[in-house]
């Protein structure tokens, strides 16, 4: 997931993160980002800010190497951004893309994808 723009879109975003955790799914937050705040970063197994893994979105590397962080194939991940070219960079590394536009619309996307409980 990204940051800007969809976690701080809304109480039903900030909630994905820890449903899919519970549901044994492991999490990443990607983003340009140099930090963000300590109670989001407790969200997620994984944080890739900046460049940490020596790419930056939309470069589909930087889901490929999230992914890897993961201990998943970039197919088996799903990229939840508010911007197109973001979604389209996750979509060229192999990953599903959902792009954020709504917190309703989104969460239900996700939740068929991963398969959560509603």
């Amino acid at each position: 997931m990204d940051y800007g723009g969809v976690l701080t879109d809304g109480v039903a975003m900030l909630d994905l993160p820890r449903r899919a955790r519970a549901a044994g799914r492991p999490t990443a937050l990607v983003s340009d980002a140099d930090s963000v705040p300590g109670a989001v970063a407790e969200l997620f197994d994984v944080l890739v800010l900046g460049f940490a893994v020596g790419a930056r979105k939309p470069d589909p590397d930087v889901y490929r190497r999230t992914a890897e962080l993961l201990g998943l194939e970039p197919e088996d991940c799903v990229v939840v951004d508010d911007l197109a070219r973001n979604v389209r960079g996750a979509r060229a590394a192999g990953a599903i893309g959902v792009l954020h536009d709504d917190p309703d619309t989104t969460v239900a996307e996700v939740e068929i994808l991963l398969a959560l409980p509603a």
